[in-house]
C-alpha cells in the first residue's frame, strides 16, 4: 500500500511539473483590453529636480553629441507597475532636457509627466497621455531603460535598488541583451 502511495505521489509531482513548465497560453484582446480598463494608476507627485551629483549616466550607441543620464533619486519601481524616472538629456555644448517619465514594461508604454525649466522647476507636460515606445530616434534612450535597466525580459524591476543596480553595472543582468547569443549591444 505505501508503494502505490510512493508511485501516487511520484506521478502527482510529475504531472504538476509538467503543468508548471506548460507555456502560458497568451491572452485574447478581450483580456488585455479588460485588465487595461482595470488598471489604476498611482498618484504621483513630482521629484525635486535633480542634481548633478545624483546623475548615474547610461551609453546610448550612435547618440550624436548627447549624453544622457537617470537622476538616481528620482527612480521609483511602482506598486502600479509603473517605472518612473527623471530622464538628463545633455548636448555637447551642455544644454539640458529634464524630463520626469513613467514606463510601463506589461505593455511597452511610455509617458512624460513633467518638463524641467531653466530655473530648475517642473512644468507640467501638455500631452501627459500613455504612449507606445518605438524604437525611434526621439525615444531610442527610453527604449534602451525598458529594455537593458527598468524592464528586464519584459519584467518590471522589483525596487529602486535594483534599478540604481543596472545603471551602476551598465545593463541588468538579466535583459535579454546581456544574454549568451543574444548579442550584446
Amino acid at each position: 500500500m505505501s508503494a502505490l502511495r510512493l508511485v501516487r505521489g511520484v506521478l502527482a509531482a510529475a504531472a504538476a511539473a509538467v503543468c508548471a513548465a506548460a507555456p502560458a497560453q497568451p491572452k485574447s484582446d478581450w483580456e488585455i483590453k479588460l485588465e487595461e480598463r482595470d488598471w489604476q494608476e498611482s498618484d504621483i507627485r513630482l521629484p525635486a529636480y535633480p542634481k548633478p551629483e545624483d546623475l548615474i549616466e547610461f551609453e546610448l550607441l550612435a547618440s550624436g553629441n548627447f549624453r544622457f543620464y537617470v537622476d538616481g533619486k528620482s527612480l521609483i519601481a511602482g506598486t502600479d507597475g509603473t517605472v518612473r524616472y527623471t530622464l538628463v538629456a545633455r548636448s555637447g555644448s551642455g544644454t539640458e532636457n529634464v524630463s520626469f517619465n513613467g514606463m510601463r514594461c506589461k505593455n511597452s508604454a511610455h509617458k512624460v509627466y513633467a518638463t524641467g525649466r531653466a530655473d530648475k522647476t517642473w512644468s507640467p507636460a501638455r500631452n501627459s497621455e500613455w504612449k507606445d515606445l518605438q524604437s525611434t530616434t526621439v525615444s531610442r534612450q527610453h527604449v534602451m531603460l525598458m529594455r537593458d535597466f527598468f524592464c528586464p525580459a519584459g519584467m518590471q524591476i522589483t525596487s529602486r535598488e535594483e534599478g540604481l543596480d543596472a545603471l551602476q553595472k551598465g545593463i541588468h543582468p538579466y535583459a535579454v541583451s546581456n544574454q549568451p547569443g543574444l548579442g550584446k549591444r
